[in-house]
């Protein structure tokens, strides 16, 4: 997955010719070729996680390792002495498994003393086209009459200090996916970097050194935009600084006070006007003029969208006797010849398609969102379109 989005950043975005990309990856030109045709920003398949000889003493090597870092240089011990000790305890694998993880763990080692011990920080001036930051917040908005509590999305250019403001009822990839869409739709294009903490829409797991392990859709949608995502350390929002202070500025200039409207389509449509009213009245701060003045001059350098991510999270379902695909405490109802099957759901974020055989067998539509968000025991039997 990462190589597959370095290739298309080089190819499109930086515009490195297919002998240089086949020269640094060391993959064939055509291999590179297929890569690029296809237009494909996720691979076909899966990798197993497949269990390793060595992972019942990993524990034992890293204490080993934390305890020889303190040693003097010329007491500290070999990759091959490692070995001959988990040799001893019953360890019957081979050596280069043992060698790649003394050389990873002793890699993330040395970057943490680089970053953290001598006070390395994410720089505050970004150039043009540079990057974007994001992140979520709560508020409150009156819609249809009833007081709504709302997921909001907040995604800025770090150079122009452009941004918006979009309200959801969830935090769920489907969500996220459409921030992005309309975010880069109102910036005008897709900068080089994208910063975020440590969201679980983004990240499945961080492990020990700080590994991240990223969610594969997340992945996907970097590499349909070819931006690179970049994730700040835990509990270190400083590190989106411009971000942060955009939530805090919002609840003052959007939603104090409390904006009232009839639908969540509406509210959006008055944020994204509102936002864009906004940039011309603020002024920038370190560059001469507006917020809008600023931006004109950005998005420029903004890499342009062709065409919005399909964001969509799937699901394996199966159908029930009564021919009704039941998901997140709703009933949806499918054609009587895929009772009993299993069929795949696309969970858009206000529609549901359901894909059979390759092909689409009902879907929904007008929704303002497919997931529940009341008690627990509500459904209903959501109104589906048939080809």
């Amino acid at each position: 997955m990462a190589l597959l989005s370095v290739i298309r950043r080089w190819h499109f975005r930086e515009h490195l010719s297919i002998r240089l990309i086949a020269r640094r990856t060391g993959l064939s030109r055509n291999t590179i070729r297929k890569y690029l045709r296809s237009e494909a920003v996720e691979p076909l398949f899966r990798t197993p996680d497949r269990p390793s000889k060595l992972d019942p003493f990993a524990e034992r090597l890293a204490a080993w390792l934390r305890t020889d870092a303190r040693r003097p240089r010329k007491q500290k011990r070999t990759a091959r002495q490692f070995h001959a000790e988990l040799v001893g305890l019953g360890y019957d694998g081979s050596y280069r498994r043992v060698a790649a993880f003394v050389r990873a763990w002793r890699d993330d080692w040395l970057r943490q003393q680089q970053t953290t011990g001598r006070g390395v920080f994410v720089p505050l001036i970004f150039g043009p086209g540079e990057a974007f930051q994001f992140d979520w917040s709560e508020e409150h908005a009156i819609l249809g009459g009833e007081r709504t509590k709302l997921q909001v999305a907040h995604l800025k250019l770090c150079h122009s200090r452009a941004f918006l403001v979009r309200a959801y009822l969830l935090q769920t990839h489907e969500m996220l996916f459409d921030a992005h869409n309309h975010g880069f739709r109102v910036l005008g294009g897709v900068p080089r970097r994208g910063i975020y903490d440590n969201m679980r829409t983004a990240v499945d797991r961080i492990g020990p050194s700080r590994e991240r392990q990223v969610n594969a859709r997340f992945l996907a949608m970097a590499s349909h935009y070819l931006f690179e995502p970049e994730f700040c350390n835990p509990a270190s929002g400083w590190e989106k600084g411009q971000v942060e202070k955009n939530v805090q500025d919002a609840r003052h200039r959007l939603w104090q006070p409390m904006p009232q409207l009839a639908s969540l389509e509406a509210l959006n449509a008055w944020l994204e006007q509102r936002c864009l009213t906004l940039w011309e009245e603020i002024p920038h701060g370190t560059e001469p003029g507006s917020i809008a003045a600023v931006w004109r001059q950005e998005v420029g350098c903004l890499m342009p969208v062709r065409r919005p991510f399909d964001g969509f999270v799937d699901e394996t379902k199966r159908v029930s006797p009564t021919c009704l695909v039941h998901f997140d405490r709703n009933r949806y109802s499918v054609p009587a010849s895929f009772a009993n099957r299993p069929v795949s759901l696309r969970v858009y974020r206000a529609r549901i398609v359901v894909v059979a055989e390759g092909a689409v067998v009902a879907s929904t539509s007008g929704l303002s969102s497919v997931r529940t968000t009341g008690r627990a025991g509500q459904s209903m039997t959501g109104a589906t379109t048939w080809p």
